[in-house]
């Protein structure tokens, strides 16, 4: 398998950041963080997006980015918890890369995230209980699951073995 780009999907709270900055470390290929780059690209936060200009103005930064993303090669992208739930955005990332789901228990996603307000579908834990088990349905079309509640250290092994490094 000859793989020169790696998405990492999952929830939010799952590690995607942690583990791309750090796969990215051992690959030598450069690590790109979707949410961070709209924030960039914006000159706000994720959260002052959402509360400003709603979700679907985020989702259609998300997938600016993805298309930006496109031609990139040797990176590994960290998207947000919703990126692979957009349809345009998973058929992208599936024929573009590998996608590795890093799938993380609600009860886990809970003790992660901190409830500090940076992440704006996390404020109610009902409504974050049905958006987690309704995006689990779109990371399983991603081309590996990896249990998320492994070590970081463990998750990189996995995938650095998945891609034959």
């Amino acid at each position: 398998m000859n793989i020169d780009k790696l998405y990492l999907v999952g929830f939010m709270g799952a590690g995607k950041t942690t583990a791309a900055a750090a796969l990215g470390s051992r690959l030598g290929w450069r690590t790109e963080d979707v949410d961070t780059r709209i924030e960039m690209r914006e000159r706000r936060s994720v959260s002052a997006i959402f509360l400003r200009d709603g979700e679907s103005y985020f989702r259609q930064a998300e997938r600016e980015v993805i298309r930006d993303l496109l031609p990139e090669r040797n990176v590994v992208v960290a998207t947000g918890g919703g990126t692979f739930v957009d349809p345009d955005n998973r058929t992208l990332m599936l024929k573009d890369g590998a996608v590795a789901w890093l799938d993380l228990p609600l009860s886990q996603v809970i003790e992660r995230i901190p409830p500090d307000g940076r992440r704006p579908l996390a404020s109610d834990p009902q409504q974050m209980e049905q958006l987690y088990l309704r995006r689990q349905t779109a990371y399983r079309d991603a081309h590996l699951r990896v249990d998320a509640t492994a070590p970081a250290d463990e998750i990189v092994e996995r995938l650095l073995k998945w891609i034959g490094y």
